[in-house]
């Protein structure tokens, strides 16, 4: 590998990471968009923001499918790579990539979290309409026994 295929690869790297930042912090918007609406229960806007996520994701997935191997090589001839100019640059890129990707992940906990406890809401609502309902039941059943049949006047007849 000479220093001039690793300036190639360096510059290609750049511009790789450099879009997936860029597809990372919609993701980001999309994540905290995400965590407001399930604070708020708003699903729908919840499912229009999966959709938009699932599309960064999707493109996302295609330009690291790309950089996997570019990132491979510079590792790989590291000791070359970095006495290259631009070389530092990239590795501060790679690592805002990692922190915004910790940043969304926990984004995205707090919005599990969040549905957690809807779903944990949702859950004890039944349990308690249930129960209600049951007790309800039983409440008309005092109130309004059952008519006997006539087996006396039947026997008597």
């Amino acid at each position: 590998m000479t220093a001039d295929d690793l300036v190639r690869l360096i510059a290609q790297y750049r511009a790789g990471i450099e879009a997936e930042l860029n597809l990372l912090r919609q993701l980001s918007d999309v994540a905290a968009l995400q965590r407001s609406v399930t604070g708020t229960g708003d699903f729908a806007a919840f499912n229009a923001a999966s959709d938009e996520r699932d599309r960064i994701m999707r493109s996302l997935v295609t330009i690291e499918e790309g950089l996997r191997e570019v990132r491979g090589t510079l590792t790989e001839h590291r000791d070359v790579a970095e006495r290259i100019r631009g070389f530092d640059e990239v590795v501060a890129l790679h690592r805002e990539a990692a922190t915004l990707t910790s940043t969304i992940l926990n984004a995205d906990q707090a919005s599990l979290s969040a549905l957690a406890d809807a779903e944990l809401a949702r859950r004890t609502a039944v349990a308690s309409l249930e129960r209600g309902e049951t007790t309800l039941a039983a409440y008309r059943r005092v109130l309004a026994p059952p008519v006997a049949s006539a087996t006396l006047l039947n026997r008597r007849g």
